[in-house]
């Protein structure tokens, strides 16, 4: 078995850039929500004319679409994942393009036709309303409440319950209702999630890096040995992933223009 100090070195050494995990392969698991996400993304790509994906990362997930519409853009704000979205979506004709995740998008209104996001670290739902055509459609999985809580309370203590509640899919469909869209479908998700050895741990959290703000391997060392020991009596740590999936539509017309 490796030691404590080979693990740790292994994922201090591994690039995180692009949201491929397949370097967890056999070191962490995590259940899948049933609705299948790609596949579902798939479906809807195949009889969209426009399309755009949001927060794409490496591109990894809109590359996984059999058939893509015609007009496909993606964007992404961080520099490394930038790249390898390119190298990876470009070939396939889908315009990148560099966006910061703040407001506002960099187009026109109406454009697409669906709008997707897996994972955005904040939806602006105003800006997803006005770049939809009327009948458009978002499309998105994202992170549920105190996703992973069991290690980020590890490491930094118990959280408050506004953190615990914070991504409440009840207040994306508040939110997402209150810019003029109507949500056609809500589903959540809790999910087994295991970390095998502290090699996976410290990758995960280098690379999902809002779990726990500001870690280093130098800050958190005697948290992250005794977590080692931990492991190795008791076997793998686990904690609950949630996710919930939420697709809402931009009516044809406003309220306003319904009147005779």
């Amino acid at each position: 078995m490796p030691t404590f100090e080979e693990l740790i070195a292994q994922a201090a050494a591994v690039s995180v850039d692009g949201w491929d995990f397949s370097w967890l392969d056999g070191r962490a698991t995590e259940e899948r929500p049933a609705w299948g996400y790609a596949r579902s993304l798939a479906a809807r790509m195949a009889h969209a004319g426009a399309a755009l994906d949001i927060e794409t990362g490496g591109g990894e997930v809109l590359a996984s679409v059999p058939e893509l519409p015609p007009l496909t853009v993606a964007t992404e704000s961080w520099p490394p994942n930038l790249a390898r979205a390119g190298a990876l979506l470009r070939p396939r004709g889908v315009t990148v393009v560099a966006a910061r995740e703040e407001s506002p998008l960099p187009f026109a209104d109406g454009v697409f036709d669906l709008v997707a996001a897996r994972h955005p670290v904040r939806v602006w739902w105003d800006e997803i309303a006005r770049v939809l055509r009327p009948g458009g459609r978002y499309f998105s999985q994202e992170v549920g409440p105190a996703s992973v809580f069991e290690l980020v309370e590890y490491f930094l203590g118990p959280q408050p319950p506004e953190a615990r509640s914070a991504r409440d899919p009840g207040r994306a469909v508040a939110a997402a209702e209150a810019a003029g869209l109507h949500v056609v479908d809500l589903r959540t998700a809790s999910l087994r999630t295991e970390f095998h050895d502290i090699g996976a741990v410290v990758y995960f959290l280098r690379k999902v890096v809002w779990m726990v703000p500001g870690f280093t391997v130098e800050a958190y060392a005697d948290r992250l040995a005794e977590l080692h020991r931990l492991i190795e009596a008791e076997g793998p740590f686990v904690a609950t992933t949630t996710r919930f999936l939420i697709e809402a539509v931009r009516p044809e017309r406003s309220p306003a223009s319904t009147a005779p």
